[in-house]
């Protein structure tokens, strides 16, 4: 059995066009090139880096113990942890550096 012939956009465009139709014209549109808006991402996930820590299975257990029995997460934990770092180190925190104001 044969295959039926394949299809062309020159057939699919005398098809349309049958005698007895007018014939539609198309428009020819500019689309705009210009850069699209910037939008500031919504969510943290879209917003920040992320970055991997690895801990020893100890390390971790605690961690996951404090975060528990205060009823926190355990990125906020760190979070915390990080902004103790930089004031030990003279360093602005975090507060301020999310601060759009203070750049």
């Amino acid at each position: 059995m044969p295959k039926p012939p394949k299809l062309s956009l020159a057939s699919i465009v005398a098809a349309s066009s049958a005698p007895g139709k007018p014939q539609q014209t198309a428009e020819i549109v500019q689309l705009d090139t210009g850069a699209p808006p910037r939008r500031t991402p919504a969510t943290l996930k879209e917003r920040a880096r992320q970055m991997s820590v690895y801990l020893e299975p100890p390390v971790y257990d605690q961690l996951r113990d404090i975060a528990h029995a205060e009823r926190a997460k355990m990125h906020g934990l760190m979070l915390e942890a990080l902004d103790l770092l930089f004031k030990q180190r003279g360093a602005r925190s975090i507060a301020q550096l999310n601060d759009p104001g203070a750049r």
